[in-house]
């Protein structure tokens, strides 16, 4: 029994800006939840981050020691190469996307120990093509939800 949460994420949209969506898959010692929400208009960035937040926003307790895949190397080297933090220091100046999110991340990461890794998409690996299948069946879908932070022009 390993004391780490597997997390894979995915997230997509038809057309940049468009409907989009996220998938993710928490697998905690075999235990496995699916996570997936359809947004009427936004972008695949913004998913792909959301991804992770709804994952980290399903847990019920602190200080777990989590391993996020992901196939977005913006996700994944704005952690593993320091961007967020620059961006954080900076309060996004110079008119980074996204900063909602990233703020929410920012602050949902400081609760757990969380090591990232790209993993490349549409390929091999069953778990990232599962969340694929989850965020690009939830862009799809009906009665998708408001992404305020991007509608409202304040991301």
């Amino acid at each position: 029994m390993t004391n780490e949460l597997i997390v894979y994420t995915d997230g997509s949209s038809r057309g940049n800006p468009g409907p989009g969506g996220y998938g993710a898959i928490l697998n905690w010692n075999g235990k496995m939840k699916e996570l997936s929400k359809g947004f009427r208009r936004t972008t695949n960035n913004r998913m792909e981050l959301m991804a992770v937040i709804a994952a980290l926003e399903a847990l019920t307790k602190d200080g777990i020691n989590i391993v996020v895949y992901s196939d977005s190397q913006y996700v994944v080297k704005a952690v593993k190469e320091g961007w967020l933090k620059k961006w954080i220091a900076t309060d996004f100046r110079g008119g980074k996307k996204n900063a909602d999110l990233w703020r929410r991340f920012f602050e949902l990461s400081k609760k757990n120990n969380i090591r990232f890794e790209w993993v490349r998409g549409h390929a091999d690996n069953p778990y990232n093509n599962r969340c694929d299948v989850l965020a690009t069946t939830a862009a799809d879908g009906r009665n998708l939800a408001v992404d305020t932070g991007f509608e409202s022009g304040l991301n």
